[in-house]
């Protein structure tokens, strides 16, 4: 069966941040997309994310490593939710399997990309929080 191009979008998404290669990363997102950096934490646009993943990449001793253990995809025209038990480890960090959460947009030149990156998924929402 034919891998959906969401699915080879996080995969390459994944090798970018383990190779600290951020214009490749940056070339996943939309312009406009929203990065969840920590709870509570969020970052919008390209120049904004790129920082973001600089400062992540320093924070764990440029030594993150993520990758995906299942997903899910719900397509719906152009425009994809996709559910994801996302694996993230560092030196100072013992592996970690997070919900996550991605929304991903077709662009007019045919290409999914990410325009919104929650690997914490419900995490984010706090208890009792309305909005």
């Amino acid at each position: 069966m034919e891998r959906h191009p969401v699915e080879l979008q996080i995969e390459k998404a994944d090798k970018a941040i383990v190779a600290e290669d951020f214009d490749t990363l940056l070339d996943i997102y939309t312009e406009d997309a929203v990065l969840v950096i920590e709870p509570g934490r969020t970052v919008r646009g390209k120049v904004g994310i790129r920082k973001a993943f600089e400062a992540i990449a320093a924070y764990f001793r440029n030594g993150l490593e993520v990758r995906q253990n299942g997903m899910e995809i719900l397509e719906s025209g152009r425009t994809a939710l996709v559910h994801a038990n996302t694996v993230v480890a560092a030196p100072n960090l013992p592996e970690t399997e997070r919900k996550a959460v991605y929304v991903f947009h077709r662009e007019e030149d045919g290409k999914w990309r990410c325009a919104i990156d929650n690997s914490y998924g419900n995490e984010i929402v706090a208890d009792g929080a309305k909005h």
